[in-house]
């Protein structure tokens, strides 16, 4: 989000929001997004302010004909995963390591063989901001920048399925 104050209130936008990783600091909102596993189209989106955790959203993105959840770190919620086993869906967000330990051999190996599938959600950004140039949210409302990312979500399906459209 612009996060100049050199406005009339002299203030940043209320509806986006700071938040930490690592030692950066960033202003603005999140994209989240759910992606078909045999297409790699885009089927749900959501946009929340970046201070929102991850796992927070996920039930917005999961479909009732899901049969399998696919997710980083930052999905990780122990209420969803018995919920998702409990409804035969399979469970393939991405498993933390124990504070202060490395993660187990069983884990990466794990976590490494669920990285190709996850790769078709992170494509859709990589179209979003290569081809579209979509870096920096240019609005101060956080509905009109949710706006514009549906918008590009949805271009980026067309860009996506451009060869197969090209066919019929």
């Amino acid at each position: 989000a612009p996060s100049s104050t050199k406005n009339k209130d002299n203030k940043r936008d209320p509806e986006m929001s700071s938040t930490k990783k690592g030692n950066t600091w960033s202003f603005g909102m999140k994209a989240h997004i759910s992606v078909d596993a045999q297409s790699g189209l885009i089927h749900t989106v959501g946009v929340s302010t970046a201070k929102v955790h991850d796992a927070k959203v996920m039930s917005s993105l999961i479909r009732e004909d899901d049969q399998a959840v696919f997710g980083d770190k930052g999905y990780v919620n122990e209420k969803f995963k018995r919920a998702a086993r409990a409804a035969g869906v399979y469970w393939a967000v991405l498993e933390k390591a124990k504070p202060k330990k490395k993660p187990s051999a069983s884990q990466n190996k794990r976590n490494k063989k669920h990285a190709s599938v996850r790769a078709k959600v992170e494509d859709a950004f990589r179209i979003i901001k290569c081809q579209f140039g979509y870096r920096k949210t240019g609005y101060r409302d956080i509905h009109k920048n949710g706006a514009q990312l549906f918008s590009l979500m949805a271009l980026a399906n067309l860009y996506k399925a451009r060869r197969e459209l090209l066919i019929t």
